[in-house]
This record gives structure tokens, C-alpha cells and sequence, in this order.
């Protein structure tokens, strides 16, 4: 058989080239990539406000940089070599700027911008937006800006449609569009579900059966305790949230063997997290924490370990250099911003954001609490050996937090530029979150760290609680009641139920920031509860399911995925917490949330199956198919060793094929096989005798591996 590793390697690398050029083709590589060139080193002899526009070129807005000037277009969306504008920028044929070539990062930038599709949310030209004509009581008026507010629960619906108050305003949407939603899924497909949802695990044979010979009305109930009870619970929710603090262990960037900057005990941070969710700490202590544990009780030293969401973000080389830094107080200000606010404050770095009320000054005063901050590697016992200044001199006898430095409020850089000082922006929080009472109040206790945590965690801040409901509700449904769930502003979706995000958000702060009572809450209701089957006439109305009339069926995330191949083939162990692992090495039976996570060089297994860039705030997952994955499932070391476990274990449970065949679905999917199933079954093993029985019986398991009902959950 051919091995696949090497081109498993080789088409990871397109895998991710494909994924940059994703990145490439929405507003905030724009923001960050493109605009900010522009204005610096284009507007001055190409935009409106020029003296004299040169070569009748026009770089300010979307339609006149695509219209190009008197020598044709500058920028052909998908064809780099058509684009007159990158012709320039190699000084191939114009030379632009002509006060010097750009680097050749910068190029490529335009080169990635154009191949994705030249994406620019710029209309019209406009000139730079005053922070002073902001009104911002109208600012203020935008939905995601105001509190949300309990919503009166609708009246007068079908009672078999509500279980939880949330089922009533999705069937009073139903019900006004002529709509009704599906019947309840089976107790087989419903358990299968939940366990998945709420552990990352399939049930076992023996949780099935349990469930659907239970006629107990309270059996649905008590199955969700036990499985928010089970310490799995906190390994499988703990993974989206390292996706939104972009956990890592190294780094993009390596210099030869000089790992300094990498991150040994990361893990220690990801059992943090993993233990807080088991022990439901409520969400407000748990951002709190992660910004400040160190402010908020110095001598609860475990608890520090928390400052990993901060500390273990990208460090460069020459950290020195206020370039370089600029550069990681971005990082900082974006996923504390998009991570736990919805907000693109990020995109106000080099100008007043386009399309929110956030001006550069409100970038550069959460950057300026970032300033104030400083990587710490404190040592992880008394052995350890230290510097001068108190850190662990090796990182791996180090936990890599932050901890306070001098206090220090940033100029506004013009531009971008860190050589263009502006106006001091004092720290403090956004302005358009701010009451007019607080809206002058600066951070003035040491970085600023706690004060913006407990800005951030308070039921007076509009987008907590919002935006961590709506991630949880997307994790349980496939899909956000706000598409966009880490951009709540005038650029993101507005939320398909409103009332109900709003209720939820509420009862959420109500119930002491509880996510397991959010989750509980969910996955008890009716709407939860549907079957994923597909009716025809529903769905010439609601074709995207936008109304709640069916659960969606979804993809397993490829944690999900590979722990369901170890457990069917029984060989996945279930310890907590420590190091990671290589999720690939057939030998390894833990979990797949322990994996080692490189920014350097994703896990192969990793980004085949659509695990997230690592280097950035991740907002969701995206679903990928691709010859390539079905390619890994035939071929990989991995996927033959459990497919060998799996007909091993089903083998040795009874002797008659048709009795093993049974015995695999009920293991693998949760059900006994169809007519036709169990004849192709038979088909397959008949004639094998003795000596190649175990061989005959790891193809046939490795065919119901491959399956897309292992893949799927409905």
C-alpha cells in the first residue's frame, strides 16, 4: 500500500494557502492589509483630496481603483498578473510609491488581496471620520449597543412546541410564517446528539439502550445532568474556547533552534480552562480571571495560570522595538475585542473605523493597557532558575503569563505609523460602551487589566453577555443566532431572533453567568429537541432553516470525529489534563483536545479536518470536503490501527457474522442496521475463512469509519 504521509504534507501546505486566501477575501485583511498602504503611501497623488491626481488614478475607493486611471486597471479581482497596480508595486513597469519600493511582505499582501477576489468594503471615497462627529447618543441606538432587556414571552402557541420559555419565540416566528416545527427526533438519534454535543463523545450501547427502554418522564432530563456532571464535559467545551484565545505552544516565527519564545507548559493554561468549565465557574469571574487573576487576589498563585488567554498569544523577535510591539498590542486589543465583545476594534488602528462608532483613540486606549502589560515567565517551582528580574531563564521550567509593567498611555499613531505621534489616548474603555457618566474616566490602577475586565464582565456592558450566549448556541445548533459571532457591529449579521437572544442573554446573568445552565437550558427545549429531517414544503420556505423549523445536522468537529474512533474501537482513555499529544501517532489514545497546537506547523490530521489558524482570533469553524480527508481515511497508520481495534471488539462479541454486523452499528451509530445494510454486510464477509477473518473484518470496520454517518451527528 502507498504511504500517504507525504502527500498528506504536501496538500496541507495548498490546505493552508487555501485557508489564507479565505482570510484574505474578508474586511479585516483589508483593514489591516491593504487600507492602511493605501492611505500612507497612495493617497497623497491618488484620492480626491490629492492636488493633482496622477495618471488620472483614483485609489480611494472600490470602484475607481478597479476602473484604474489612463493606463487601465489597476486591480483585476482574481488576476494578480492582470492588475496594473502590482506591476507597479514590483517596479516592474510604473514604479509606485517613487519614494521607495515596498517590502516584499507587503507586495505579497496586495498579491494575496488580489488572488482571493480583491475584497473592499469601501464605496464611495471618504475622507478620515472625526472622533468629534460621532453622535453618540445615536451610536448608542444600534441594537447590539443597548442592553438587552427581558422579552414577554409569546402566548397562544402549540403546546407540544414548548418545553423552555426560548421554544416560544422561536414557534411564534414559525407560526407567522405558516410554519410548524418538526416532530421530536428519536430517542436513539437524541441521545446520540446530546452526548456529542455535551461531551464530545458517543454514547455507549449500554447509555442507548438505558435511554430508550426508560419510559421515565424526567429520562431526557436526567441524562443531561449526568452528562453536564461528567468530568468529559470540560474537555469538550474547553476547545472553542481556545479557538477564541488562539491557544497555541510556539510560535509563527522560529529562528533556527532559538525556542525561547516558545510556550512548554502552555498546557497548563488549557487544563485551566478545562477545570473551570467542569466546575462552572461563572463566565464573568472566568473573563475576569483570564484578564486579571493577579490583580484580583496575588496570592492565589494557581489561579495565574489563567493569564495564559493573554500570555500565550504571538511574541516576536526584536521585542525592543516599538514596531514589533505595535504589533502584539494588536493581537491583544483584537481577541479580547472580538473574542469576548463582538467588537473589530482592531480595525481603528490606522483610522477611525469605517463603519462603527470606534475612533483610533479607542484603539489606542485598550493598546495602551496592553503597553502597560508585560510577559512574565514565572518560574514553575523554587528549583527553577532565574534572571534579574524574577523570570524562569528557560521556558520550559516557566508558565507563561503576564504580569504588570510601567504604566503608560500610547499617542495615537497617525496612520499606523509608530514615527507619527498624534494626540495621548488614555486608557480607558470604548466610548460607545461607556455611560455618560463614565464616559471621561481613564484607567488609573496600575496597567488598567482589572478595570477593563471588570468593564468587560458587568451586566452593564450590552455585548458580554450576548456574544458568549451566541457562541453557545451556535455550538449547539450549527449555526449562531448572529451570524458573525465575533463582529456584533453595522458589518456583522443581525441576529435571526432577537427577543430571543435577548431573553437568553438575561436569564444567562440571571442564573449567576452559568454556562451550564445555558447549555442545560438549550438542549432541554422542544426547538432543540427536533428532528433533522427535511420536509420538502418547509423548506421552499425556509431554505436556510433561518426559522427554527428542524435541527440542523451537522459535521463533528475533528476532535469529535477522532475520539469517536477511538471510543467505538474502545481504546480511548479518559485522563484529564497534562501535556499534549501528536493526535496522529496510532499508539496515542487521548483525547483530541490535549493535541499539541503549532503555529509554526499545524498538526497534518489537524488542518485537514478544518482545525483553525492558530495565530488569530478564531470566530468559528469552517467545513471542509475534500478527496483529500476521505484519502487520509483509507490510507493513514491512524485510521488502520482503530479500524484493526474496532473489528476486533466487535469479533469477539458473538460468533455469527450477522450477529457482529449488528453488534458494529449498535457501536458505531447508536442502531441496529437496515435489511439492506445487513445484506451488503454479509455480502462483504462471506467466504472469508479463519485465517483472514480479522483481515476481511478491518476492511468491513474501516468502511463503517469512513461512513458519513460516523462523520455526522442529526
Amino acid at each position: 500500500m502507498r504511504t500517504f504521509m507525504p502527500t498528506v504534507t504536501t496538500c496541507v501546505s495548498l490546505l493552508l494557502l487555501t485557508i489564507v486566501g479565505a482570510q484574505a477575501n474578508d474586511s479585516d485583511f483589508f483593514e489591516k492589509k491593504i487600507r492602511p498602504v493605501l492611505v500612507e503611501r497612495c493617497y497623497k497623488c491618488h484620492s480626491e483630496q490629492s492636488e493633482g491626481v496622477k495618471g488620472g488614478l483614483l485609489l480611494d475607493s472600490r470602484d475607481a481603483t478597479q476602473r484604474g486611471g489612463d493606463s487601465g486597471a489597476a486591480v483585476v479581482p482574481g488576476d494578480v498578473e492582470a492588475s496594473l497596480l502590482i506591476g507597479a508595486l514590483r517596479y516592474e513597469s510604473f514604479e509606485m510609491p517613487p519614494d521607495g519600493k515596498l517590502p516584499a511582505a507587503v507586495i505579497a499582501d496586495f498579491e494575496t488581496w488580489i488572488k482571493a477576489g480583491a475584497h473592499d468594503p469601501r464605496d464611495t471615497p471618504t475622507g478620515e471620520t472625526k472622533s468629534a462627529e460621532i453622535d453618540w447618543d445615536e451610536a448608542r441606538r444600534f441594537w447590539a449597543f443597548q442592553l438587552p432587556e427581558p422579552k414577554p414571552v409569546p402566548k397562544d402557541l402549540p403546546s407540544n412546541a414548548i418545553r423552555r420559555p426560548l421554544d416560544a419565540f422561536v414557534a411564534s416566528r414559525l407560526h407567522k410564517s405558516q410554519l410548524a416545527p418538526n416532530p421530536e427526533a428519536t430517542r436513539r438519534v437524541l441521545i446520540r446528539r446530546v452526548t456529542l454535543d455535551l461531551t464530545g463523545l458517543p454514547p455507549s450501547p449500554e447509555e442507548v439502550e438505558s435511554f430508550v427502554s426508560d419510559e421515565s418522564p424526567d429520562a431526557y432530563e436526567r441524562v443531561v445532568d449526568g452528562l453536564l456532571a461528567s468530568p468529559q464535559y470540560g474537555t469538550r467545551w474547553s476547545r472553542p474556547w481556545l479557538d477564541i484565545a488562539r491557544f497555541a505552544e510556539d510560535q509563527a516565527h522560529i529562528v533556527g533552534n532559538n525556542t525561547s519564545l516558545c510556550y512548554p507548559n502552555a498546557y497548563l493554561y488549557r487544563d485551566w480552562v478545562i477545570n473551570a468549565f467542569n466546575e462552572d465557574l461563572p463566565y464573568d469571574h472566568f473573563v475576569r480571571q483570564q484578564l486579571a487573576a493577579d490583580l484580583i487576589d496575588p496570592k492565589d498563585k494557581a489561579n495565574h495560570v489563567a493569564l495564559g488567554f493573554i500570555g500565550l498569544g504571538p511574541k516576536y523577535y526584536r521585542r525592543g522595538d516599538i514596531e514589533v510591539m505595535a504589533e502584539e498590542w494588536e493581537d491583544r486589543v483584537d481577541t479580547v475585542a472580538r473574542g469576548l465583545l463582538g467588537l473589530t476594534v482592531a480595525c481603528a488602528r490606522c483610522h477611525d473605523h469605517k463603519y462603527d462608532p470606534i475612533p483610533t483613540e479607542d484603539y489606542y486606549a485598550l493598546a495602551g493597557v496592553f503597553a502597560s502589560t508585560e510577559m512574565f515567565n514565572r518560574p514553575l517551582n523554587e528549583k527553577a532558575e532565574r534572571d534579574k528580574d524574577g523570570e524562569a531563564k528557560k521556558p520550559e521550567e516557566a508558565i507563561h503569563i503576564i504580569r504588570d509593567a510601567k504604566p503608560q498611555d500610547l499617542n495615537v499613531f497617525i496612520r499606523g505609523d509608530v514615527k507619527k505621534k498624534g494626540e495621548v489616548a488614555k486608557r480607558r474603555f470604548p466610548q460607545v460602551l461607556c455611560s455618560a457618566e463614565s464616559l471621561s474616566l481613564a484607567f488609573e490602577n496600575g496597567s488598567g487589566r482589572l478595570e477593563l475586565a471588570d468593564s468587560i464582565a458587568t451586566r452593564d456592558n450590552p455585548l458580554t453577555a450576548r456574544v458568549i450566549v451566541n457562541r453557545v448556541w451556535g455550538q449547539l445548533f450549527g449555526k449562531p443566532l448572529v451570524g458573525t459571532p465575533s463582529n456584533f457591529g453595522s458589518l456583522g449579521e443581525r441576529p435571526t431572533h432577537p427577543e430571543l437572544l435577548d431573553d437568553l442573554a438575561v436569564r444567562f446573568m440571571d442564573s449567576d453567568w452559568s454556562l451550564k445552565w445555558l447549555q442545560r437550558e438549550i438542549v432541554l427545549s422542544a426547538t432543540y429537541r427536533q428532528s433533522s429531517d427535511i420536509d420538502t414544503a418547509k423548506q421552499v420556505v425556509d431554505p436556510a432553516n433561518t426559522l427554527l423549523w428542524r435541527m440542523n445536522r451537522r459535521r463533528l468537529s475533528v476532535e469529535a470525529w477522532r475520539d469517536s474512533l477511538l471510543s467505538v474501537g474502545d481504546q480511548l482513555t479518559l485522563e484529564l489534563g497534562g501535556p499534549s499529544i501528536d493526535p496522529q501517532d496510532p499508539d496515542q489514545r487521548r483525547r483530541t483536545a490535549y493535541s499539541r497546537v503549532s503555529r509554526l506547523e499545524l498538526d497534518a490530521l489537524l488542518a485537514l479536518f478544518d482545525f483553525p489558524d492558530p495565530n488569530t482570533h478564531s470566530p468559528k469553524r469552517n467545513d471542509t470536503t475534500t478527496p483529500l480527508q476521505k484519502l487520509f481515511v483509507l490510507n493513514s497508520p491512524f485510521m488502520l490501527r482503530q479500524a484493526e481495534s474496532f473489528a476486533k471488539r466487535v469479533t469477539a462479541t458473538a460468533s455469527q457474522d450477522s450477529e457482529r454486523v449488528n453488534v458494529a452499528y449498535q457501536i458505531a451509530f447508536g442502531r441496529a442496521p437496515d435489511g439492506d445494510e445487513l445484506e451488503i454486510g454479509m455480502m462483504f464477509l462471506d467466504g472469508c475463512d479463519t485465517a483472514d477473518q480479522l483481515a476481511r473484518w478491518t476492511q468491513y470496520a474501516q468502511i463503517l469509519l469512513a461512513s458519513n454517518e460516523m462523520l455526522m451527528v442529526d
